[in-house]
């Protein structure tokens, strides 16, 4: 592994945007930069913690949707809403309008206390908000075919194959997602090892950029 020098305030002003499809790999890809000395803020992480029993979404949540979509913890019944929002396009801007906004001010609050080598924000759906072109310096783009996406997530998620491509369907294409990338990770049919070696090789230039801005 690369070894890091100490982290500094003035190097976590350089961004990267992380995106991909899901079953893509963005995972892999962030895990090594965070191992690496990169400040890895992960909007799915923050979604959850934001519908977690007690999350501040969670109150306007109920008072939208009802109670059938909080668990008996207090938390959103993600599987009774992921059928809600993939059949009812009113419903998906319903919670979005709860939840983006909650989630841009968590994702703010968590790149100001970075203290990494610079900062990483892994966001799924960082093409169809149109906003983060403007906000990060760099965009990565973890890329693979349909197929690809579709066997991994029914492996583990254990999604029927049109669960899955349901949700393909309402993400960016691979191409608009490749349109603009200005890295992209390959994690179609590299191994894993591969994929890190490429990962290791962006790090490396994502310092040299740091220090240069």
């Amino acid at each position: 592994m690369n070894t890091v020098s100490e982290p500094t305030h003035a190097r976590a002003a350089f961004s990267v945007g992380l995106t991909g499809g899901i079953g893509s790999g963005k995972t892999l890809v962030a895990n090594r930069l965070a191992e690496l000395g990169a400040s890895v803020i992960d909007t799915d992480v923050l979604a959850h913690a934001i519908t977690a029993p007690g999350g501040s979404a969670m109150p306007a949540i109920e008072a939208t949707f009802g109670a059938d979509f909080v668990t008996a913890e207090g938390a959103l019944d993600r599987a009774r809403m992921r059928a809600l929002v993939f059949s009812d396009d009113s419903a998906r801007r319903k919670l979005e309008a709860i939840t983006h906004p909650l989630i841009r001010t968590a994702c703010e609050s968590a790149a100001h206390a970075a203290t990494g080598l610079y900062r990483v924000f892994v966001v799924p759906l960082l093409v169809e908000s149109g906003s983060w072109r403007s906000r990060v310096n760099r965009i990565l783009v973890v890329d693979c075919d349909v197929e690809t996406q579709i066997r991994r997530v029914m492996a583990r998620n254990g999604f029927a194959r049109e669960q899955v491509q349901s949700i393909i369907d309402r993400q960016a294409t691979r191409a608009q997602r490749l349109a603009v990338a200005d890295d992209v990770i390959e994690n179609d049919h590299a191994s894993p090892g591969a994929v890190l070696e490429a990962v290791d090789a962006l790090h490396t230039r994502y310092l040299a950029l740091s220090a240069a801005a």
